[in-house]
């Protein structure tokens, strides 16, 4: 399960095996103890997690109901004559898909495939930040220090931020080092921050922090999002948002 999923949930693991939680507590801590997991918040993440970045080639379709769910629920969010960032990945991607229809829409974005999907909107201005441009995990996109340059000139409404990892402990995390510096730069120059994150993140640590849990606005998740994390993550006024899927 660790292979496909790259995480798994304690409570899952319960269930599925029909033991009790101690049973399940003492096989992760066994694995840790060999080198091949990191115990996190609810579960287990595979070791190089903290280091490498998923490969989506393998992985783009996995949850993919609830990641369309998550990108038309946070699409709600944007209003006419909106200015807003919008990061890459396929989450973001999946908001940009649902932004066809909004007024007077300015769209900052560093990720080519999000720029192409809302070129056609007649009353959307697209701008694509600048920068070096990778063929990576998340798809075609750009950062470094021109695009970091480019965006401080600019002040938007809405930062829709691309979550690799999100735990107490760690706070937002991605794996990018670049991109991770340009998403800081993002929630900076945006007064409202939504995060997107579908229930796999949820207790993962990547290498880089991003940000604190308090820097969030909003999160946007699915439903199968661990329901402690979201409780407490309530508690601390992120305003949370459950996506259903049709």
């Amino acid at each position: 399960m660790l292979q496909q999923d790259h995480t798994v949930k304690s409570l899952e693991l319960k269930e599925l095996f029909q033991v009790s939680m101690e049973t399940i507590r003492r096989d992760l801590e066994a694995l840790e103890a060999k080198g091949y997991v990191s115990r996190v918040y609810g579960g287990a993440a595979l070791k190089n997690l903290y280091g490498e970045e998923k490969d989506t080639s393998r992985s783009a379709g996995r949850n993919y109901r609830e990641k369309q769910a998550i990108g038309r629920l946070a699409a709600e969010l944007v209003e006419d004559g909106d200015a807003i960032i919008l990061d890459v990945g396929t989450t973001a991607l999946e908001v940009a898909r649902n932004l066809k229809g909004v007024r007077n829409l300015k769209v900052f974005t560093n990720s080519v495939q999000a720029a192409e999907e809302l070129m056609s909107e007649r009353d959307t201005r697209v701008f694509l930040i600048g920068g070096e441009i990778r063929n990576g995990s998340s798809g075609l996109s750009t950062s470094g220090g021109d695009a970091e340059a480019m965006m401080r000139n600019f002040y938007v409404d809405k930062a829709f931020i691309a979550i690799g990892g999100l735990s107490f402990d760690s706070g937002i995390c991605d794996y990018h080092m670049e991109e991770a510096n340009l998403r800081r730069l993002f929630i900076r120059q945006a007064k409202k921050v939504v995060g997107l994150a579908d229930h796999a993140k949820f207790g993962v640590t990547a290498l880089n922090r991003i940000c604190g849990l308090n820097d969030l606005d909003y999160l946007i998740t699915d439903g199968m999002a661990d329901t402690q994390m979201v409780n407490e993550l309530c508690a601390m006024n992120i305003d949370v948002r459950i996506a259903k899927e049709e």
